[in-house]
């Protein structure tokens, strides 16, 4: 089986020997998933997909896999992410371990030599391909933490917790304060609420301090932790799990359904999960319910709406974003 990705054609090409080596944050591809080695990745979607073909997958917020001979890291479009990623294997990982890090030039691969000369680590460049570059090092012991990665900021009078990588780091969404300001007089108390792609945990927050009872998912490890850090910090109770879409709730339904889905994976635009988000609803509404939606305005979701519930109503519309309402 041969790589599907240009990141995994550079490495297939190389003479080295992977053999039970960690493979961390790595893009879905099936000449790896077929491979050897572990999984290591933030990503529940990918973790699902390793553990489905029956191979070995951890989540370096749930358990440290055991000592491999090496580690290949796939360079995220995040810099910050990268960074930690580089600090978790330093901290985690056995001194003198061998670590490859790959990338595409547009994802900012080549940035990797500064990060690693500021950590005091060398660095040599193993290949380049397919507008890819593959370079290697060996880990050490670096004097940051990674945990102090993790950082608070106040928003709509709650304080959210936040991570590299996790959907608006750092800040509150445009998108997601028009929705915010859509929501008073549509969320009962008591009422079950699913907040999908919860993020740092605005909208779960939010919601639960309205006294609904809130479960929240998002497919990163890094956003589920943010968000149950979040409803820590602010004194809140909600259920929040890892989740790509649906598939951790199986029948379960909900008087609404809130939600601002992303619509890109690394770099590409990807609707195939909000296409299941929008379309898969229904199953999980209770007669009656609602989806609440935020989106980019240029993005094709009425059609989507119309298929799955058929009709929707606009809240409110800025030019830039659109928030979209459906009833099952």
């Amino acid at each position: 089986m041969s790589a599907e990705t240009p990141v995994c054609q550079l490495l297939e090409r190389q003479d080295a020997d992977y053999s039970g080596w960690l493979w961390v944050a790595p893009p879905r591809d099936a000449w790896l998933e077929a491979g050897e080695g572990t999984l290591l990745t933030a990503d529940q979607a990918v973790l699902a997909a390793w553990r489905a073909r029956g191979r070995p997958a951890v989540s370096p917020l749930e358990a440290a896999p055991a000592a491999p001979p090496g580690a290949v890291l796939f360079w995220p479009k995040s810099h910050a992410l990268g960074e930690w990623w580089l600090l978790w294997l330093c901290a985690t990982l056995p001194p003198g371990a061998p670590l490859q890090l790959v990338g595409e030039h547009q994802g900012g691969i080549k940035r990797v030599l500064r990060v690693l000369a500021a950590l005091g680590l060398g660095c040599r460049k193993v290949d380049s391909a397919r507008r890819c570059t593959l370079f290697e090092t060996r880990l050490d012991r670096v004097d940051l933490d990674p945990e102090a990665a993790w950082s608070r900021f106040e928003a709509e009078g709650l304080t959210l917790a936040s991570h590299p990588g996790v959907f608006g780091h750092g800040k509150l969404d445009d998108g997601t304060r028009l929705l915010l300001s859509q929501l008073p007089g549509r969320i009962t108390a008591g009422s079950e609420v699913l907040d999908l792609g919860c993020g740092d945990g605005i909208l779960a927050a939010w919601l639960a301090r309205q006294a609904a009872r809130v479960t929240a998912v998002d497919v990163s490890h890094f956003a589920v932790e943010a968000t149950r850090r979040t409803l820590v910090a602010n004194g809140l109770d909600g259920e929040v799990l890892a989740s790509d879409v649906y598939s951790a709730l199986e029948a379960r339904r909900f008087d609404t359904i809130v939600s601002n889905p992303p619509f890109h994976q690394e770099r590409a635009i990807d609707y195939g999960p909000v296409g299941r988000l929008i379309l898969e609803a229904p199953a999980h509404l209770r007669p009656g319910g609602q989806l609440l939606l935020v989106a980019n305005a240029f993005l094709p979701y009425p059609d989507l709406l119309t298929r799955a519930f058929g009709g929707f109503e606009i809240l409110a519309d800025d030019r830039r974003f659109r928030v979209y309402a459906a009833s099952a």
